[in-house]
């Protein structure tokens, strides 16, 4: 389980500032765990963990077992929610290498999460000579930068195989009974899985939406779905003093009305870029609206050190940072001893890699605290399956809370529509016209 360190924030928030805010804290809690408050009705990940549909899940897993068998490269087709959940787990559990690695599972390339004509060549050539599987994610089949990407693979594969040949290598997550992609994928035969209609985008890693790739690269999802459902049940309880995930709703709420605007995701392991950004869309879509909330950033340390780590040591006073702690590395590396020593480091001889890098968190934080930057630190065990999905439902249990103590509701984008709009209006969408011609008016 995770566990919260606070010692690095002490400078910024007394007990007295935790006490003071507690029962907004646990108000946020009653509102939705009764789901009474804004955004009731996108509530289905709340006791995803023990409640999800098991037929559903036993599919998941034949299915996975069947691309594994069948392909060498499975092309996940999503935006956002749609595939940053799946990426980020492959890369926290397996390695941001996954792909480069000798293992008995396919290759996982992600397309449909931009409309770059480069990127898509990219994976074109890369998936040439090689068996592809393709598993399309959207809820409703029309969302621009998917629907592109999978008409082009769907094409690729009829050509590769056949029309017979190809419904056989596609696998659509969609819509359980309405929309384009679940009306087409019926027509032709595809395989299904179901987004809920109860759990938005950014909470959906749990669902289908995450699993099925999750499992096609060889993690436990089981593991993963423990994980869960024992932060489901530790994160329900009502005391600040016994829930790390209050206690870190009430810690980011306290710096944010100190003016700390900026929160960053800190962590050591390049494993856990994937899930900082899966973190990002997160708390960004869920907080960020109605001239409200904490914007969502994140580093990579040491590396980010050597770039933006003289702005957070002496830049504006506007963020703080919470740390990722893994205390358990996968893997094992020693320094070897150079007899010349010519780089004046054979102190370090016979010292594991781990070592050094957890010398360097600790002198980053103590730097960053005589600094007056508070640093929320959260120690996590390892990077197995079963710490993953006690991550995301910490990580997704505090965000909705912590938008119900912002005052917006922490299930609604708005906001992310009116690109689109303005996208199809320009694009020449039909509905669109008269949009299209003040656009213009204003280009010209």
């Amino acid at each position: 389980m995770l566990s919260l360190n606070t010692k690095f924030v002490d400078k910024h928030v007394k007990d007295i500032d935790i006490k003071n805010i507690s029962e907004e804290i646990y108000e946020a809690q009653r509102t939705l765990m009764s789901k009474s408050g804004a955004g009731n009705s996108f509530l289905g990940w709340l006791d995803l963990p023990v409640n999800y549909d098991k037929e559903e899940f036993a599919r998941i897993k034949k299915a996975a077992e069947k691309i594994q068998k069948s392909c060498d490269i499975l092309i996940v087709i999503g935006i956002g929610g749609s595939y940053l959940g799946a990426r980020a787990a492959i890369e926290f559990v397996k390695s941001p290498m996954y792909n480069r690695l000798k293992k008995d599972t396919p290759d996982i390339y992600y397309a449909g999460n931009t409309i770059s004509s480069s990127a898509l060549s990219d994976l074109l050539k890369i998936c040439e000579g090689k068996d592809i599987c393709v598993n399309i994610v959207s809820k409703s089949g029309t969302t621009t930068e998917p629907a592109v990407a999978f008409r082009i693979f769907r094409n690729l594969l009829e050509e590769k195989y056949g029309k017979e040949g190809a419904k056989e290598r596609i696998f659509a997550t969609t819509d359980k009974e309405k929309g384009t992609l679940k009306s087409f994928s019926d027509d032709e035969g595809y395989e299904t899985f179901v987004v809920p209609d109860d759990v938005g985008g950014r909470f959906s890693v749990l669902t289908a939406v995450g699993l099925l790739p999750i499992a096609v690269a060889g993690i436990d999802i089981d593991a993963m779905m423990q994980g869960a459902a024992d932060a489901r049940e530790k994160y329900s309880v009502a005391d600040i003093n016994k829930n790390d995930a209050l206690k870190y709703v009430a810690l980011r709420n306290i710096l944010y009305r100190l003016g700390k605007t900026t929160e960053v995701l800190v962590a050591y392991e390049p494993s856990v870029q994937m899930l900082c950004e899966w973190w990002k869309q997160l708390f960004g879509e869920s907080e960020g609206k109605d001239g409200k909330g904490i914007y969502p950033s994140s580093l990579i340390f040491s590396t980010d050190l050597h770039s933006l780590g003289q702005f957070v040591q002496e830049g504006s006073r506007i963020l703080f940072e919470t740390v990722l702690n893994i205390k358990k590395s996968n893997d094992t590396v020693i320094i070897p001893n150079d007899p010349n020593n010519i780089d004046k480091l054979n102190f370090l001889s016979g010292e594991e890699l781990e070592f050094v890098n957890k010398q360097a968190m600790l002198g980053t934080l103590f730097a960053h605290y005589d600094g007056y930057v508070a640093n929320i630190v959260i120690d996590i065990e390892d990077r197995s399956a079963y710490t993953l999905g006690n991550i995301i439902y910490f990580f997704e249990y505090a965000c909705a809370i912590s938008g119900y103590v912002l005052g917006v509701n922490p299930f609604n984008q708005p906001g992310v529509e009116s690109y689109k709009k303005n996208m199809f209006a320009l694009l020449g969408k039909e509905g669109y016209e008269e949009l299209r011609a003040a656009l213009k008016a204003r280009i010209d």
